[in-house]
């Protein structure tokens, strides 16, 4: 279900934290930004070779210590209700992010997520290296780009370049929840 580079994030995270070292001590010690370790973390950027050489050499990881695995070359992809994964976000809180499949295509990748945002949740901008699409599946909130706020509803669709900076807001009664998709150019990492 992972691709190559949600799986890196995923494995450089665990192990910075269970050595017990802050995104801060990380990015000083591979002369990166905290910022560009904790999008790579949470999946947000995809760092270039060099990058990720540095963050290695930092925290000791010898290459052949990761999993890396590629998605099957199948037909199609079902995901059955309750199968995807949770994933943690640093960035978030008060986010709910299901991953739900990766695909490799010819000039991106495509992720693709199910988001539940919790009443009374706002979270600060960010961007992205990624185009993005977004479908309210239930309830509505607000999100904020650049300095545009836009409500959108369940059964709206939000497009947008996610190296905008962009944020999300929930100020209404219920846990709004959306499909979000992540188009990531290749020619970026």
């Amino acid at each position: 279900m992972d691709d190559i580079l949600v799986n890196i994030g995923k494995q450089l995270k665990k192990v910075r934290q269970k050595r017990g070292l802050s995104l801060k001590q990380v990015a000083e010690m591979s002369e990166v930004s905290t910022g560009l370790i904790s999008k790579i973390e949470n999946f947000r950027t995809t760092p270039s070779l060099p990058v990720l050489l540095k963050i290695m050499q930092s925290l000791q990881i010898d290459l052949s210590e990761f999993t890396l695995t590629l998605n099957k070359s199948e037909k199609y992809i079902l995901i059955r209700k309750g199968e995807g994964e949770i994933e943690e976000r640093d960035d978030s809180t008060g986010l709910e992010y299901t991953f739900l499949f990766s695909k490799n295509l010819s000039e991106s990748n495509l992720r693709t997520y199910i988001v539940k945002v919790n009443t009374g949740v706002y979270r600060e901008p960010i961007s992205t290296d990624a185009i993005e699409l977004i479908y309210v599946i239930h309830g509505k909130l607000d999100y904020i780009i650049n300095d545009e706020t836009l409500t959108i509803n369940e059964g709206d669709v939000l497009f947008f370049d996610g190296s905008i900076p962009h944020a999300v807001k929930n100020d209404y009664a219920t846990t709004a929840t959306m499909l979000k998709m992540y188009m990531i150019n290749k020619e970026k990492t």
